[in-house]
């Protein structure tokens, strides 16, 4: 008999810790799938063509251990997800990372949207990539990046190689963050990433680019505003054939969205974007967008967007896949798009639309997913429909 007890005491030694662990640690497994098939007209010379393409789409695990006083542990894995099968990338490609919080805030490293991303708060009513995206013309685009190790290109001549230049929507990799707590719905956020092995030879050449960012947003009830400045560190050198000179890139963003009885979610975003060309000069460029998602009747919607980039200004065009940044005169775009959304439930939802790019005689931009639009200046536009469920 007490032998039986011994083992009994023994098994519930070893079974109380894991028991404890269970207690105060959480796993939880989530994701998003989202398909867009669309039929777009690229603009005169090129072939009408139809498109399918699953921006945004993932699958993550993520889970948080109590450790007491306040404190916790937590980590997410978030890896993207291409249901058709095309690109396979590796884990943890998304927004990942390892972290402690408490009553003092949120501290955590990995890759992770930046603040300036997280202060989008005003681009409302429409997607940010795939056909109907507005990330490329507001800001370049908005994607997962990784400038730690990476060297600036000699000269703008094709400039934005190995950094993403152009690119103000980052995901940004080796991302060390700072979360204050909410006070009143306010929350400031600081960010920044760490250089790691350099292309650098010497001590002389400034080869590390290195992106800081920095946000305060305010969630209160209906009303959402966010402002936010970032910085890219040696992203560009503007003396061609020269050594790296370790050009800065800056912006500012403003963003404040609201919501109009419960129903009526109107949203404007406004972009300062300036990119160091040498020793005095810059390339300028402001973009600036309207938007709104109107649910008139039950599970029924209305969204639309208008987006706005002026003409670029300064001594260098920046280069970009969809939203290349050229200077002179008729340099600008804009972007619209309407469409219909019903939601099957609070976790599923459909989506038929229409967008339309047009570009000035001397601007390059394209619809998320098409090839460069040639020649410069070209029209494109297309119907789209979505389809958006969440788990």
């Amino acid at each position: 008999m007490n032998k039986k007890l011994m083992a009994v005491a023994v098994a519930g030694a070893f079974a109380a810790p894991a028991l404890v662990y269970a207690q105060n640690a959480t796993v939880q497994i989530y994701g998003k799938a989202f398909f867009e098939y669309g039929y777009a007209d690229q603009g005169d010379g090129r072939p009408k063509t139809d498109i399918l393409q699953t921006p945004g789409s993932a699958i993550g695990v993520k889970g948080q251990e109590q450790l007491g006083g306040g404190l916790s542990a937590w980590f997410q894995c978030e890896s993207t997800a291409d249901l058709r099968g095309l690109n396979q990338e590796g884990l943890c490609s998304r927004n990942s990372a390892v972290g402690l919080k408490g009553g003092w805030g949120n501290v955590f490293a990995g890759k992770w949207d930046t603040p300036f991303k997280r202060a989008y708060v005003g681009q409302v009513g429409v997607a940010d990539t795939g056909l109907a995206g507005f990330a490329f013309i507001l800001a370049g685009n908005s994607t997962g990046t990784g400038v730690s190790g990476s060297t600036p290109v000699v000269g703008d001549v094709a400039p934005g190689i190995g950094v993403s230049r152009n690119v103000w929507k980052r995901r940004e990799s080796n991302l060390i963050t700072y979360e204050t707590p909410s006070f009143g719905g306010f929350q400031g956020i600081g960010a920044y990433s760490v250089a790691n092995s350099t292309g650098a030879t010497n001590g002389g050449t400034n080869q590390k680019p290195r992106v800081g960012s920095l946000a305060g947003i305010y969630s209160n009830g209906p009303l959402n505003a966010a402002l936010a400045f970032e910085k890219h560190y040696n992203f560009g050198n503007g003396n061609v054939g020269a050594a790296a000179t370790g050009d800065d890139d800056r912006a500012w963003t403003f963003g404040i969205s609201y919501n109009f009885m419960g129903n009526l979610l109107v949203g404007f975003q406004w972009t300062d974007q300036r990119f160091e060309t040498g020793t005095g000069t810059e390339t300028k460029k402001k973009t600036w967008f309207l938007g709104a998602d109107w649910n008139f009747a039950g599970p029924h919607h209305v969204t639309g967007g208008y987006a706005n980039a002026d003409d670029g200004k300064g001594t260098l065009n920046i280069g970009g896949t969809n939203a290349p940044v050229r200077v002179g005169p008729n340099t600008g775009a804009d972007l619209w798009n309407i469409a219909y959304g019903y939601d099957l439930s609070k976790r599923t939802s459909t989506r038929f639309g229409y967008v339309r790019l047009n570009n000035d005689s001397n601007s390059g931009n394209t619809l998320g997913g098409l090839g460069p639009s040639l020649p410069i200046g070209t029209d494109q536009n297309a119907w789209y429909m979505s389809f958006d469920h969440r788990w």
